[in-house]
Protein backbone atom coordinates (compact mmCIF):
# COMPACT_ATOMS: atom_id res chain seq x y z
CA UNK A 1 0.00 0.00 0.00
CA UNK A 2 1.11 3.44 -0.81
CA UNK A 3 2.07 5.78 1.49
CA UNK A 4 -1.21 8.03 2.23
CA UNK A 5 -0.78 11.84 1.40
CA UNK A 6 -2.75 12.73 4.59
CA UNK A 7 -2.67 10.94 7.89
CA UNK A 8 -4.59 11.43 11.25
CA UNK A 9 -3.10 9.40 13.84
CA UNK A 10 -5.21 9.31 16.86
CA UNK A 11 -5.98 12.85 17.03
CA UNK A 12 -7.69 14.66 19.83
CA UNK A 13 -8.89 18.36 20.37
CA UNK A 14 -9.95 18.29 24.15
CA UNK A 15 -11.46 21.71 25.82
CA UNK A 16 -11.14 21.45 29.18
CA UNK A 17 -13.20 18.02 29.67
CA UNK A 18 -15.22 18.02 26.56
CA UNK A 19 -13.74 15.84 23.66
CA UNK A 20 -14.28 18.16 20.66
CA UNK A 21 -12.59 15.42 18.36
CA UNK A 22 -12.03 12.04 20.38
CA UNK A 23 -8.63 9.78 18.46
CA UNK A 24 -9.84 10.56 15.34
CA UNK A 25 -7.75 8.25 12.59
CA UNK A 26 -8.14 9.16 9.09
CA UNK A 27 -6.03 8.22 5.71
CA UNK A 28 -6.49 10.02 2.60
CA UNK A 29 -4.89 8.83 -0.84
CA UNK A 30 -3.55 11.75 -3.59
CA UNK A 31 -6.78 12.03 -5.23
CA UNK A 32 -9.03 10.24 -2.96
CA UNK A 33 -12.79 11.91 -2.02
CA UNK A 34 -14.25 11.63 1.01
CA UNK A 35 -17.22 12.61 3.07
CA UNK A 36 -17.31 13.72 6.48
CA UNK A 37 -20.88 13.47 7.87
CA UNK A 38 -22.37 13.54 10.59
CA UNK A 39 -24.98 15.52 13.29
CA UNK A 40 -24.52 19.46 14.56
CA UNK A 41 -21.39 19.50 17.41
CA UNK A 42 -20.13 15.62 15.66
CA UNK A 43 -16.59 17.58 15.62
CA UNK A 44 -16.47 17.68 11.65
CA UNK A 45 -15.12 21.31 11.12
CA UNK A 46 -13.21 20.51 14.41
CA UNK A 47 -11.48 18.44 12.89
CA UNK A 48 -10.81 20.46 9.59
CA UNK A 49 -9.29 22.89 12.12
CA UNK A 50 -6.77 20.46 13.47
CA UNK A 51 -5.79 19.33 9.65
CA UNK A 52 -5.09 23.45 9.03
CA UNK A 53 -4.09 24.09 12.26
CA UNK A 54 -6.32 26.74 12.71
CA UNK A 55 -7.35 24.69 16.32
CA UNK A 56 -3.44 22.42 17.46
CA UNK A 57 -4.41 19.31 18.49
CA UNK A 58 -4.57 18.00 22.28
CA UNK A 59 -2.66 14.98 21.67
CA UNK A 60 -1.82 12.58 18.21
CA UNK A 61 -0.56 13.41 15.18
CA UNK A 62 -1.28 15.13 11.69
CA UNK A 63 1.02 13.82 8.73
CA UNK A 64 0.93 14.95 5.10
CA UNK A 65 3.24 13.15 2.62
CA UNK A 66 5.16 11.70 5.74
CA UNK A 67 5.92 14.79 7.32
CA UNK A 68 4.82 15.28 11.18
CA UNK A 69 3.27 18.78 10.69
CA UNK A 70 1.13 18.70 13.99
CA UNK A 71 3.14 21.60 15.33
CA UNK A 72 3.27 23.45 12.25
CA UNK A 73 1.50 26.92 11.69
CA UNK A 74 -1.52 27.14 9.17
CA UNK A 75 0.48 29.27 7.06
CA UNK A 76 3.06 26.62 6.72
CA UNK A 77 -0.31 24.03 6.24
CA UNK A 78 -1.48 26.30 3.37
CA UNK A 79 1.97 26.70 1.70
CA UNK A 80 2.73 22.79 1.39
CA UNK A 81 -0.43 22.27 0.11
CA UNK A 82 -3.43 22.06 2.36
CA UNK A 83 -6.91 24.73 1.68
CA UNK A 84 -9.83 24.55 3.06
CA UNK A 85 -13.30 27.02 2.26
CA UNK A 86 -15.68 27.95 5.07
CA UNK A 87 -19.30 27.34 6.44
CA UNK A 88 -19.60 31.41 5.73
CA UNK A 89 -18.44 33.03 2.66
CA UNK A 90 -15.07 35.68 3.36
CA UNK A 91 -14.92 37.40 0.56
CA UNK A 92 -13.94 41.31 -0.63
CA UNK A 93 -17.55 42.26 -1.80
CA UNK A 94 -16.37 45.63 -3.16
CA UNK A 95 -13.70 43.80 -5.57
CA UNK A 96 -14.55 42.10 -8.92
CA UNK A 97 -14.18 38.24 -9.13
CA UNK A 98 -10.89 38.64 -10.59
CA UNK A 99 -9.70 40.84 -8.22
CA UNK A 100 -10.26 38.65 -5.08
CA UNK A 101 -8.91 36.17 -7.36
CA UNK A 102 -5.93 37.69 -8.07
CA UNK A 103 -5.44 38.83 -3.98
CA UNK A 104 -5.81 34.79 -3.14
CA UNK A 105 -3.01 34.26 -5.31
CA UNK A 106 -0.49 36.72 -3.89
CA UNK A 107 -1.62 35.59 -0.52
CA UNK A 108 0.86 33.06 0.13
CA UNK A 109 3.60 34.71 -2.12
CA UNK A 110 7.05 36.03 -0.67
CA UNK A 111 5.80 39.63 -2.00
CA UNK A 112 2.33 40.13 -0.76
CA UNK A 113 3.19 43.01 1.67
CA UNK A 114 5.72 44.81 -1.14
CA UNK A 115 4.52 48.36 -0.99
CA UNK A 116 6.47 48.50 -4.75
CA UNK A 117 4.24 45.57 -6.23
CA UNK A 118 2.68 46.41 -8.70
CA UNK A 119 -1.31 45.94 -8.68
CA UNK A 120 -1.98 44.72 -11.95
CA UNK A 121 -1.58 40.95 -12.88
CA UNK A 122 1.74 39.25 -13.87
CA UNK A 123 1.73 36.87 -16.36
CA UNK A 124 1.90 33.84 -14.48
CA UNK A 125 -0.49 35.37 -12.29
CA UNK A 126 -3.08 35.64 -14.83
CA UNK A 127 -2.75 31.94 -15.54
CA UNK A 128 -3.79 31.21 -12.13
CA UNK A 129 -7.00 33.74 -12.20
CA UNK A 130 -7.92 32.13 -15.33
CA UNK A 131 -7.60 28.36 -14.48
CA UNK A 132 -9.63 29.14 -11.14
CA UNK A 133 -12.38 31.01 -12.97
CA UNK A 134 -12.72 28.58 -15.64
CA UNK A 135 -12.37 25.25 -13.13
CA UNK A 136 -15.61 27.69 -11.33
CA UNK A 137 -17.22 27.90 -14.08
CA UNK A 138 -16.84 31.80 -13.37
CA UNK A 139 -15.16 33.50 -16.30
CA UNK A 140 -18.01 35.40 -17.66
CA UNK A 141 -18.55 37.15 -14.33
CA UNK A 142 -15.09 37.99 -13.57
CA UNK A 143 -15.32 41.69 -14.29
CA UNK A 144 -18.07 41.67 -11.85
CA UNK A 145 -18.51 42.79 -8.55
CA UNK A 146 -18.76 40.41 -5.55
CA UNK A 147 -22.08 41.70 -4.55
CA UNK A 148 -22.96 42.04 -7.51
CA UNK A 149 -22.93 38.05 -8.33
CA UNK A 150 -25.53 35.34 -6.39
CA UNK A 151 -25.04 33.71 -3.29
CA UNK A 152 -24.30 30.47 -5.61
CA UNK A 153 -21.75 32.24 -7.14
CA UNK A 154 -20.06 33.62 -4.66
CA UNK A 155 -19.71 30.28 -2.74
CA UNK A 156 -18.15 28.87 -5.92
CA UNK A 157 -15.56 32.04 -5.93
CA UNK A 158 -14.54 30.76 -2.38
CA UNK A 159 -13.84 27.58 -4.09
CA UNK A 160 -12.01 29.19 -6.38
CA UNK A 161 -10.01 31.03 -4.19
CA UNK A 162 -8.89 27.83 -1.87
CA UNK A 163 -7.67 26.58 -5.83
CA UNK A 164 -5.13 29.60 -6.64
CA UNK A 165 -2.88 28.21 -4.13
CA UNK A 166 -2.58 24.95 -6.05
CA UNK A 167 -3.27 23.05 -3.22
CA UNK A 168 -2.89 18.74 -2.72
CA UNK A 169 -5.48 18.96 -0.58
CA UNK A 170 -9.13 20.52 -0.14
CA UNK A 171 -11.19 20.70 2.77
CA UNK A 172 -14.91 21.80 1.98
CA UNK A 173 -16.85 23.16 4.57
CA UNK A 174 -20.47 22.62 3.59
CA UNK A 175 -19.82 24.07 0.07
CA UNK A 176 -23.69 23.80 -0.46
CA UNK A 177 -24.93 25.47 2.07
CA UNK A 178 -28.01 27.73 1.71
CA UNK A 179 -27.78 27.13 -1.80
CA UNK A 180 -31.19 26.38 -4.03
CA UNK A 181 -31.40 23.30 -5.88
CA UNK A 182 -30.24 24.50 -9.16
CA UNK A 183 -27.32 26.00 -7.26
CA UNK A 184 -26.39 22.94 -5.63
CA UNK A 185 -26.56 21.24 -9.03
CA UNK A 186 -23.83 23.69 -10.39
CA UNK A 187 -21.71 23.16 -7.21
CA UNK A 188 -22.04 19.82 -7.81
CA UNK A 189 -20.82 19.93 -10.97
CA UNK A 190 -17.88 22.35 -10.48
CA UNK A 191 -16.44 19.65 -7.65
CA UNK A 192 -17.05 16.56 -9.62
CA UNK A 193 -14.46 18.60 -12.26
CA UNK A 194 -12.11 19.19 -9.68
CA UNK A 195 -8.70 17.94 -10.72
CA UNK A 196 -8.47 14.02 -10.60
CA UNK A 197 -4.90 14.48 -8.65
CA UNK A 198 -6.55 16.36 -5.77
CA UNK A 199 -7.50 14.87 -2.47
CA UNK A 200 -10.21 16.59 -0.88
CA UNK A 201 -12.51 15.97 2.22
CA UNK A 202 -15.95 17.07 2.22
CA UNK A 203 -18.42 17.98 5.12
CA UNK A 204 -21.97 18.27 3.78
CA UNK A 205 -25.30 18.30 5.27
CA UNK A 206 -26.69 17.43 1.66
CA UNK A 207 -26.37 13.42 2.29
CA UNK A 208 -27.07 13.29 -1.29
CA UNK A 209 -25.04 15.59 -2.59
CA UNK A 210 -22.49 14.37 -0.76
CA UNK A 211 -22.76 10.31 -1.26
CA UNK A 212 -22.37 11.47 -5.37
CA UNK A 213 -19.16 13.36 -4.82
CA UNK A 214 -17.26 10.85 -2.88
CA UNK A 215 -15.50 7.62 -2.82
CA UNK A 216 -15.21 6.87 0.84
CA UNK A 217 -17.27 8.35 3.59
CA UNK A 218 -16.53 8.72 7.32
CA UNK A 219 -19.34 9.24 10.07
CA UNK A 220 -19.12 11.36 12.78
CA UNK A 221 -20.54 10.96 16.51
CA UNK A 222 -19.56 12.71 19.52
CA UNK A 223 -16.32 13.60 18.46
CA UNK A 224 -15.01 9.99 17.18
CA UNK A 225 -15.69 8.14 13.98
CA UNK A 226 -18.75 5.65 14.56
CA UNK A 227 -18.20 4.15 10.81
CA UNK A 228 -16.51 4.21 7.85
CA UNK A 229 -17.10 2.73 4.28
CA UNK A 230 -18.32 3.22 0.60
CA UNK A 231 -21.30 5.47 0.01
CA UNK A 232 -23.80 2.46 -0.30
CA UNK A 233 -22.53 1.21 2.57
CA UNK A 234 -22.82 4.08 4.64
CA UNK A 235 -26.35 4.96 2.90
CA UNK A 236 -27.74 1.28 4.27
CA UNK A 237 -25.76 1.69 7.79
CA UNK A 238 -28.22 1.40 10.62
CA UNK A 239 -25.82 2.67 13.01
CA UNK A 240 -26.12 5.73 10.46
CA UNK A 241 -29.54 5.75 9.92
CA UNK A 242 -30.54 5.84 13.61
CA UNK A 243 -27.89 8.21 14.44
CA UNK A 244 -27.71 10.95 11.26
CA UNK A 245 -30.21 10.50 9.11
CA UNK A 246 -33.00 9.37 11.78
CA UNK A 247 -34.46 5.91 12.81
CA UNK A 248 -36.19 4.39 9.75
CA UNK A 249 -39.89 4.22 10.13
CA UNK A 250 -41.85 1.05 10.32
CA UNK A 251 -45.25 0.61 9.10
Amino acid sequence: MNQPLLQLKSVGIHFGALKAVDQATLHLAAGERVAILGPNGAGKTTLFNAITGMTPATCGQVILDGRDITKSSPESRAQLGIARTFQITNLFFGLSVEDNLLLATRGLGKTKFSMWRTDRAQGSECEIVDSALEKCQLQEKRKLLVKEISYGEQRQLELAMSLTSSPRVLLLDEPAAGLSPAERVIMADVIRGLPKTLALILIEHDIDLALGLVDRVICMYQGTVLVEGKPDEIRNNPQVQEIYLGKPRHA
